[in-house]
Formats: C-alpha cells, sequence, structure tokens
C-alpha cells in the first residue's frame, strides 16, 4: 500500500472540507464546474482503467455486480440525499433540525466503497495511481458539500472538525483495511475483485448525475460546465501515460 496516495486523499478531503469553513460564501459556480470536472474525471478513470481490469477477470459476470453497484448507490443517496454528488437542497433544510445521523452514515458507506478498490492489486499498473487520483479529486467537492450541510444544520466549529476529521479517514481506513486483508487471504483478494465491480456501478451512478445535475437551473449542459467535464476526461486519458 502506497501510504503517499492515502496521505494524499487525507488531505484533499480536509482541503474541501475547509473551503465552507474559511470562505463565508462559496460562489456556486465554482461548486458546479468543480462537481463536474471530478464528476467527468472519475467516469473517465471508471471507464479507461477499472471496467476492463473487472471485465478481463470476470467477464461477463462483471456487469451483474456492476449494475448491483449502480443501484447500491440509488440506495445510500436515499440516506446522504445526494450529497455525495454535490446535492445540498436537503428536505427540511430551512427548519432547525437536519437528520444529520442519516446523512453522515450514507456518506460514510460511500467513502468506505471508495477506498476498497485502492487497496486492491490490479494488473494494469497504471490503475491505481489512476484511481487515487480520481478518488482525491472526488473528495473535494464531496468534503465540500458535507461540510456546507452541517453549517446547515447549526454544528459549531469543534464539532465540524471532528465530523470533517472522521470522513477525511474513513476512505484510507478502508484502503488500509482491503490491502491487509486482501494480502493475507486469498478468498479475501478473489471477493474483492467482485467489490470493485460494486463500486465501479457506484461511481458510474455518481458521475453521470454529476453530468446532468450539479446544481444548475433545469439540469442543463451550459458552455462552462461542457469545458469543465472535458477538461476532466482529457486528464482521465492523460492518466493512461502511466501504463
Amino acid at each position: 500500500m502506497n501510504w503517499n496516495y492515502l496521505i494524499l486523499i487525507f488531505l484533499a478531503t480536509l482541503a474541501g472540507g475547509i473551503i465552507p469553513m474559511t470562505i463565508r460564501r462559496v460562489n456556486a459556480n465554482f461548486t458546479i464546474y468543480l462537481l463536474a470536472f471530478t464528476g467527468a474525471f472519475l467516469f473517465g478513470i471508471t471507464i479507461m482503467h477499472l471496467l476492463p481490469e473487472v471485465y478481463h477477470e470476470l467477464g461477463h459476470t462483471a456487469g451483474i455486480y456492476i449494475a448491483l453497484g449502480f443501484f447500491l448507490q440509488v440506495f445510500l443517496q436515499q440516506l446522504s440525499h445526494g450529497m455525495e454528488h454535490g446535492h445540498t437542497h436537503l428536505p427540511g433544510e430551512h427548519h432547525h433540525h437536519i437528520a444529520v445521523t442519516p446523512l453522515l452514515l450514507g456518506l460514510s458507506i460511500h467513502a468506505f466503497m471508495e477506498g476498497i478498490p485502492l487497496g486492491f492489486q490490479y494488473e494494469d499498473q497504471s490503475a491505481l495511481p489512476s484511481l487515487m487520483l480520481g478518488v482525491a479529486a472526488h473528495k473535494i467537492p464531496e468534503a465540500l458539500t458535507l461540510i456546507t450541510v452541517m453549517m446547515h444544520a447549526h454544528k459549531q466549529k469543534p464539532e465540524l472538525w471532528r465530523i470533517l476529521l472522521f470522513f477525511a479517514v474513513v476512505t484510507p481506513v478502508a484502503a488500509l483495511l482491503a490491502g491487509w486483508m486482501g494480502s493475507r487471504f486469498n478468498i479475501v483478494s478473489h471477493y474483492l475483485l467482485y467489490v470493485v465491480a460494486l463500486v465501479i456501478g457506484a461511481f458510474l451512478h455518481i458521475s453521470t448525475t454529476i453530468f446532468y445535475e450539479s446544481g444548475t437551473k433545469h439540469h442543463e449542459l451550459s458552455s462552462r460546465k461542457v469545458l469543465a467535464i472535458g477538461a476532466g476526461l482529457l486528464l482521465a486519458f492523460l492518466t493512461l501515460i502511466f501504463e
């Protein structure tokens, strides 16, 4: 396990969470274009690196688990209310109480799932560093949205920091557990590939939802949003040089 990868993901998560705590009013367009860029980047990484790997190993069976992962993410979204793809317009957020626990639970399960593929040993040597970059980039808007929602729930600074630090370690811990167990138990290493397929489905749901939503009016694709998506896809293509 490359500790530099985990440290980068941890720091990216902290950076995303610090933004709303230090900037009184984050420009809505910044969040929209950041989501579009990171969503496209994650989509490209998934298509170019992870999909070929699981189909090579699992054959057509991979499609079953990818579909299951897609709809698992649909279920998790009921808990997180779509925070993983930038949604902050929560039911009842204009009232004094927001149900924080299910939001944090849903997003933490998603974050744990994100970490598991980072502990898998890929035949494609470019898959792991590329995936690490994709997850780290996705963590920035993810943490930004989480802390924004927690601030709307009137959480004070010390509690915001506790929530952010907890969230920042979930993905690295999942990667460490997957890597440790996979290297010691052959059966775990085998079934990790099925989990990776599930996570691919979740990534596809999140990234494609970002394309069409990301907070824009009527969910339109503005020219700037298209440019952000194009830049994310281009960066994903550039990761092929790691091969």
